[in-house]
């Protein structure tokens, strides 16, 4: 929603500008600019990116326009599946949850979550964990060296996007030149026609660096900015994950634990202790009852 709301007062701002002072607004449709500007920059982005960056391109600027990727509501799904989890290694040991881990598509327990389920790849990384410490690796230092880097290596993958848009925002300033010098060429070869002519080509030509300034500062710079901040919420979730990890292996009981994962979020987002509370007291009673059923 922000999204859409920031380039009404973008364009509105510049247009009504434009018309306030006394501009004809049929002056700027100059729909082979836009096409020289537009094209060339799209173009650019797909010679610098592989396809799996445009994917992710198209997939987060549908994620803006929705409104973001992770609610209150979707923390707090995730800090009951920690709860539950950690619970479970707890009481019965990690060999209790073997099937969950290794199927956790068809488990039972992480269908109960259903935005976590179908975060793939929060899914597997929590999965990935448990199946370490599985097999013996219940050092507190070793796994967290081993999350960070992980974290490093997921940060970077994330920043891709942002960092080709912001390559495309700085670029279209200079393609705005290249469509107004082509404009000016139009209008050279017509030196000849009336001054009312000449001016029109000359206007027109104009709007090519007009069309890539706007683009580069009012659009695609704020969109990758914007980009930035949505994938460093996609990280706190993975440091939620890693926190109430890290604070298990320590000894922590599965409430603190969360606890820590809690703590790990944004205070837009961060659900309340009691809140964390009321979801993690519901999944005790769904253990209970599917240890009772078992």
């Amino acid at each position: 929603m922000n999204l859409v709301i920031g380039a009404i007062i973008v364009f509105g701002s510049v247009l009504g500008g434009f018309f306030a002072l006394g501009g004809h607004l049929g002056v700027l449709w100059q729909p082979f600019e836009l096409v020289i500007v537009g094209g060339a920059a799209f173009g650019a982005f797909v010679i610098a990116n592989p396809r799996e960056v445009i994917r992710q391109t198209g997939a987060s600027v549908a994620s803006l326009l929705r409104g973001g990727q992770h609610r209150r509501s979707d923390y707090l799904d995730l800090l009951a599946l920690l709860y539950t989890v950690l619970r479970t290694a707890r009481t019965k040991g990690l060999l209790g949850l073997e099937k969950d881990i290794e199927t956790p598509e068809d488990s039972a327990l992480f269908q109960q979550f259903p935005t976590v389920a179908q975060h793939t790849r929060a899914l597997r990384f929590l999965t990935d964990y448990l199946r370490l410490m599985s097999l013996g690796a219940d050092r507190a230092t070793e796994m967290e060296a081993l999350m960070d880097e992980e974290l490093v290596t997921l940060n970077k993958e994330f920043q891709r996007v942002p960092k080709s848009l912001h390559t495309v925002a700085e670029a279209l300033p200079a393609l705005g030149i290249v469509a107004a010098v082509l404009g000016m060429i139009k209008a050279m070869g017509a030196i000849s026609a009336p001054p009312e002519t000449l001016g029109k080509l000359i206007g027109g030509a104009m709007v090519g660096t007009f069309l890539g300034v706007l683009l580069s500062y009012g659009v695609v710079g704020p969109l990758a900015s914007a980009m930035i901040r949505m994938r460093d919420e996609e990280m706190r979730y993975f440091h939620c994950i890693k926190a109430a990890l890290i604070a298990h292996l320590h000894g922590s009981a599965p409430a603190i634990a969360v606890e820590h994962a809690r703590k790990m979020l944004y205070a837009e987002v961060q659900p309340s202790f009691y809140e964390v509370e009321e979801v993690t007291t519901n999944a005790s009673q769904r253990l209970n009852e599917r240890q009772k059923a078992a």
